[in-house]
């Protein structure tokens, strides 16, 4: 056993309460490998879960998403050889096909340890392999962020060219459904609070931007920039605060990906007339299986796709990463270097 760092969460949690300390790696048994972590990134989850909306034990090494290079193989483990690039799964459980909620209880970063350590042993299929082109801590953007706005996009969301998407803000999950979109053919219409965000994602590719601080109600926005028919999908984020407005712009027999609720949870109704007048097809998503994951590497290969970065901070400090994430100002994912 090698002696390797890990930033653990104290009670009570809080990004002050995040402390490196010395960890142990344990040599890979049949089946796991061990994997030195070169590359994390945050998500909205791994902001709850510091904060201590989400409980955890104390103790938990946070963040869902790693990404590394193999130190060394176990007995049966063929997919993968010791220097391989590779990326964790979200939910190691869950392979391909159908699963149940009550299965997938094991997610990295709550409740089991995650990616804030240098070194780490687990079953090889709790990974896949990495984007070829990719640095590390760009491949850990996918896990979380990456896989959801491809299972949204593409694997429930069956975008075709031509279709008409609107995605939320620009936050990780929003900015590769937009690169997934446009990979895919559509036509992106991008809202934001910001002027300056607005334009980034004119940057990336949006065809058309609302600012939804001046357009109270941009679906009205959207149904007219669509010439009069609506969204065919609409990558909902925001929750309770934005989901009346993407149901007002989106098709009739239009997909809604529900995904978060980056604006908040309280909620007393929810409008339901025009769901049923409208034949909307509301799909939550919980991220997604390890086989959309590997699916999502290979276009990325294929398109050669970057992710959108704000910032990147040294595991030492954890917590300005986090603090960067609470302040609501970056464009992009938030990656720490390992």
């Amino acid at each position: 056993m090698n002696s390797s760092r890990a930033v653990r969460l104290r009670h009570p949690a809080g990004p002050d309460n995040l402390r490196l300390e010395n960890a142990v790696a344990l040599a890979p048994g049949a089946g796991e490998i061990k994997v030195r972590i070169r590359g994390a990134a945050l998500n909205f989850r791994d902001g709850l879960v510091v904060n201590g909306f989400f409980p955890a034990k104390d103790g938990l090494i946070p963040l869902s998403d790693g990404a590394g290079e193999v130190l060394a193989v176990g007995d049966g483990v063929t997919e993968f050889a010791v220097g391989d690039r590779v990326v964790s799964t979200f939910h190691p459980k869950w392979l391909d096909g159908h699963m149940d909620r009550a299965e997938l209880d094991n997610a990295p970063g709550a409740p089991a340890d995650g990616f804030a350590c240098e070194e780490t042993t687990r079953p090889a299929t709790h990974f896949t392999r990495a984007p070829q082109r990719w640095g590390h801590a760009e491949a850990a953007t996918l896990t979380c962020a990456g896989v959801t706005a491809w299972r949204a996009v593409i694997t429930d969301g069956r975008v075709k060219p031509g279709d008409y998407v609107v995605v939320q803000g620009t936050g990780g999950v929003s900015l590769f459904a937009l690169q997934f979109a446009k990979m895919a053919g559509a036509i992106i219409i991008a809202t934001s609070s910001s002027d300056e965000k607005l334009a980034r994602l004119k940057a990336l590719g949006a065809d058309h931007v609302i600012n939804y601080r001046d357009v109270e109600k941009w679906g009205e926005t959207v149904i007219a920039l669509t010439g009069g028919r609506g969204a065919e999908h609409v990558i909902e984020v925001g929750g309770p605060h934005t989901i009346g407005q993407s149901f007002v712009a989106a098709r009739t027999g239009g997909h809604i990906a529900l995904i978060g609720a980056a604006g908040g949870f309280d909620i007393d109704t929810m409008p339901f007339a025009i769901v049923q007048a409208k034949r909307l097809k509301l799909q939550a998503v919980t991220v997604g299986s390890r086989r959309d994951q590997i699916e999502m590497v290979r276009a990325i290969d294929a398109h050669g796709l970057r992710p959108v970065i704000d910032s990147t901070f040294p595991l030492e400090n954890l917590g300005d990463a986090f603090r960067r994430l609470q302040s609501g100002g970056h464009v992009g994912k938030i990656c720490i270097d390992i």
